[in-house]
C-alpha cells in the first residue's frame, strides 16, 4: 500500500474527519464554517483539516483573507479500488457457496 493510501486511510479513520468529509461534500467551507459544524475549538477543526489535507482528502484555497477547504473525492477511488478487491473475493466465495447448495438440492 502507498504512503499516500495509507494516509488516506489514517484520515477516514476518526468519526470526525469522515462527518467534515459529509459537510464538505454539500459545499466548500472555511475553517470557521466547519467548525460552526462541530462542538470543538477551531483548533481542533484545524487539526483534523490538515490530516485529511495529508490524506489527499480535503484542498485549500486561497479565498481572500479566508482559505477554503473543499473535498477531493478522487482520493476515495483509491480506497474504493482497495476495498473492491474483497467485495471480489466475497461474491466469488458466495457464488461458489450458491453452486454447492444448487447441486445438493439436485
Amino acid at each position: 500500500m502507498t504512503e499516500n493510501i495509507q494516509n488516506t486511510f489514517r484520515a477516514l479513520a476518526d468519526p470526525t474527519r469522515r462527518d467534515i468529509l459529509i459537510h464538505l461534500s454539500k459545499k466548500e467551507m472555511t475553517i470557521g464554517e466547519v467548525a460552526s459544524q462541530f462542538d470543538m475549538t477551531r483548533a481542533a477543526i484545524k487539526k483534523h483539516l490538515v490530516i485529511l489535507e495529508e490524506g489527499k482528502l480535503v484542498s485549500v484555497h486561497p479565498q481572500g483573507r479566508e482559505r477554503v477547504n473543499r473535498l477531493e473525492a478522487s482520493a476515495l477511488k483509491s480506497v474504493a479500488d482497495w476495498t473492491l478487491h474483497f467485495s471480489e473475493f466475497w461474491n466469488n466465495r458466495l457464488n461458489k457457496l450458491q453452486s454447492v447448495i444448487e447441486e445438493n438440492e439436485k
